[in-house]
């Protein structure tokens, strides 16, 4: 254990400036008409949670921002929620807007730099215990709030100066990787989306032939594709054909029997409707259950590249598809399993279901209903585009290679992440020390 470590409070480490740390204005200093389509930023409850505040941000103008010249927030301050969803934290970015506005639920810190390492704050503020003490002194009357005078006396065990930066340097760089790889995958996506987009939704490859322009791709490719549309719209010889008949499996699955007896801290992963956004799985809330549970729900065991999709409540129609790190798993009711047959490609398929159009037809099927609710038969039932094999092999080869890298840079993230998780409350604590992290970094690389 280290011997060097110091005990602080917030307020001990703030910047001898005013309105180092300081709230959002009050109620009536900035309501709902004081919001322009551009300007200076309002930093809100949307645009936390990440390392660095972002997101779509709501404006006030340049003359409201420099009346509530208390409540501005620069590059390198630290903002908490102080209302909302506690336990937030991220930091003004170095660039590209010099200020932003915090609103009422929120609170900004200005580090003494002389003190304290502004990352090295944040991530103290990220770490378990810190996030554990936060709830324990909220105020829990009405909604759940904290306020300045918790803030200033929250108690932080620091390490010198140099140990701060190094640490936050190792933690950051593992933070940089994650984040370099997510932005990837947005790429990755996007380039299939687009494709996909071309060839099976706006007929790019057909339209043009119609309008004599010149070949964009590949002869060989580019003479695949018909020249002309047919009476329904679609490219001729091109059919459109029920999601049934072009799947192996359409299913979802059911709550365990048990109650809260079969949820375990590892074992099967049993997927529900909050692990699934569109294009994206969400590992956060991912519930286990033991291998009886398991078995009796061996009717909906999830598959790599499996399609899963949200058939009830209030996230119903987002999907994406099964990360074969989440197997062994099962999902519940309130999922479905759709499983491309063996002449699909599960790629096409996750792109068709993702598409605005899949979405309104099965939503309109529910029109009128008390609950919304997708249901096997709906599913069976959506209409899917199948263009020639040929066509379909080339998508593939394309957009295989691209599916495999993000699944490649989803791995890395998952062991990242947990990197990191496990090295924050022992580098905080100085149970580590950064010389030993290096240490166990330079062997993993």
């Amino acid at each position: 254990m280290a011997t060097d470590l110091s005990t602080v409070t917030v307020e001990d480490i703030a910047a001898p400036i005013r309105n180092a740390i300081v709230g959002g204005p009050f109620g009536s200093n900035l309501v709902s008409r004081d919001y322009v389509e551009s300007g200076v930023p309002v930093i809100r409850g949307q645009n936390m949670g990440a390392r660095w505040v972002s997101g779509d941000f709501a404006y006030v103008s340049h003359e409201k921002a420099k009346s509530l010249e208390a409540n501005l927030a620069r590059p390198g301050d630290i903002v908490f929620t102080q209302r909302g969803t506690l336990g937030q934290v991220s930091i003004v970015p170095d660039e590209p807007i010099d200020f932003y506005l915090v609103s009422q639920s929120q609170m900004k810190l200005t580090v003494n730099s002389t003190i304290a390492d502004k990352l090295f704050i944040y991530y103290i503020f990220t770490s378990s215990a810190q996030q554990d003490y936060i709830q324990q002194n909220a105020i829990q009357t009405g909604v759940p709030h904290t306020n300045l005078g918790i803030l200033r006396s929250t108690p932080l065990t620091l390490p010198p100066l140099p140990e701060q930066r190094a640490i936050a340097h190792i933690l950051g760089t593992l933070d940089d990787k994650i984040e370099l790889n997510r932005r990837m995958n947005e790429t990755l996506e996007a380039m299939a989306r687009a494709l996909f987009h071309d060839w099976f939704v706006a007929f790019g490859p057909t339209r043009a032939k119609m309008a004599g322009q010149e070949p964009y791709l590949p002869k060989r490719l580019w003479d695949l594709f018909p020249d002309a549309l047919n009476d329904a719209g679609i490219p001729e010889g091109w059919k459109t054909k029920a999601l049934g008949d072009v799947t192996s499996k359409i299913g979802s699955g059911a709550t365990p029997r048990g109650g809260k007896t079969v949820y375990v801290d590892s074992g099967v992963a049993l997927i529900r409707s909050q692990n699934v956004y569109d294009a994206n799985f969400a590992w956060d809330g991912l519930a286990y259950i033991d291998s009886n549970a398991a078995d009796s729900l061996r009717n909906v065991v999830v598959q790599d590249l499996d399609v899963l999709f949200n058939i009830t409540g209030a996230s119903i129609l987002r999907t994406c598809l099964a990360p074969i790190e989440a197997l062994p798993a099962r999902v519940n009711q309130h999922v479905c399993i759709i499983r491309a047959g063996l002449e699909t490609c599960p790629y096409f398929l996750h792109l068709w279901m993702l598409l605005d159009r899949t979405k309104e037809y099965l939503i309109g099927l529910n029109a009128g209903g008390s609950r919304e609710a997708i249901t096997k038969g709906h599913l069976e039932g959506t209409p899917i585009l199948q263009a020639s094999s040929s066509i379909h092999e080339h998508f593939s080869a394309v957009v295989t290679p691209w599916f495999k890298r993000i699944a490649a840079n989803n791995s890395e993230v998952i062991t990242l992440t947990a990197l990191r998780d496990t090295l924050l409350p022992k580098l905080i604590s100085g149970e580590l020390r950064v010389p030993d992290v290096e240490r166990i970094l330079e062997r993993a690389s």
